[in-house]
């Protein structure tokens, strides 16, 4: 099928070298503009523009699709599908309109629920035992087309957001590879979203990534998880010195109060319901270090107050 690639990080990469392993036409690709990266601020080209300009194929990064000025060159392209991965630009109904087959979107949710930039994380986050990917046919709203194809996959309790990540981009890539002769087939049916039953999945911040000792374990236990690799979940010390947190556990206490040390090998804390072993974190100003040697460091003891 000729395919027009809307995308633009690492996800969107991944899929659009998958439709080219499979033998697809990839007449265009659409992508964000070339970004500052790092310190030094190298101006950097997102992972689809690399994978596009390595396969030859042309490349065009316009600041909106909103304002009418790219139809005309999408029409001239001639795509049959448009195929949208983590683009980052709304399409308005004078782009939804050109293709044959319409555009479809990968979402890496199980849509209605987490609709929005971040569903992956939201569903660690909220200790989800599931998520999946979901092939839309899009609209005019925010992920809220008709959903052509579903897979589910099992979230393992210890898993972070970028291993999960990294597992949903596998399977979205094939997904997508696998829909896109069905709708030439005309081989699937169209399932309305339940509206009512929709949730949001709004981007991380770093203020948001704080959690306090009053929490309950599991929700700090997902919380370092969700936010890891970024923002890094993180707490204020009782002497006012912030850590983050990149892996923990969850362990039992004895009704100790919210915040006391009950071990060091491993850091163990007292929360609200429960307790959480602190495995590795990164205190202010400070490397990666497993939770037993910042408590040394410290020089806490158990019945401390972290």
């Amino acid at each position: 099928m000729r395919i027009l690639f809307m995308g633009t990080p690492d996800i969107a990469a991944a899929c659009l070298e998958a439709l080219y392993a499979a033998g697809h036409e990839i007449c265009g690709v659409y992508t964000r503009r070339d970004k500052p990266v790092g310190r030094k601020q190298v101006l950097t080209p997102p992972p689809v523009k690399t994978v596009a300009l390595a396969h030859g194929t042309p490349v065009f990064q316009p600041r909106t699709l909103r304002d009418g000025g790219e139809d005309a060159n999408i029409r001239a392209l001639a795509p049959d599908l448009i195929a949208v991965v983590a683009y980052g630009c709304i399409l308005p109904p004078s782009v939804l309109e050109i293709p044959r087959y319409g555009c479809i979107n990968l979402h890496v949710s199980l849509l209605p629920k987490y609709r929005g930039s971040a569903p992956v994380q939201w569903a660690v986050l909220n200790g989800d035992a599931e998520t999946g990917v979901s092939i839309q046919q899009m609209d005019a709203g925010l992920d809220t087309g008709d959903v052509l194809v579903c897979e589910k996959m099992a979230i393992d309790p210890e898993e972070t957001s970028g291993e999960l990540f990294d597992r949903v981009t596998a399977v979205g890539a094939r997904v997508l590879c696998e829909t896109v002769p069905k709708i030439a087939a005309g081989a699937l049916t169209p399932t309305p979203q339940d509206h009512a039953a929709a949730t949001m999945a709004p981007p991380l911040s770093k203020e948001m990534a704080e959690f306090h000792w009053t929490d309950s374990a599991e929700h700090i236990h997902n919380w370092v998880r969700g936010m890891n690799p970024w923002p890094s979940a993180w707490f204020v010390t009782s002497g006012g010195r912030k850590v983050k947190v990149t892996e923990s556990r969850v362990a039992e206490s004895s009704g100790q109060a919210p915040g006391t040390v009950l071990a060091l090998k491993p850091l163990t804390v007292a929360c609200a319901d429960g307790a959480v072993q602190l495995l590795r974190v990164v205190p202010e100003s400070s490397k990666p270090m497993e939770g037993s040697a910042f408590a040394a460091g410290l020089r806490l003891k158990a019945g401390d107050t972290l």
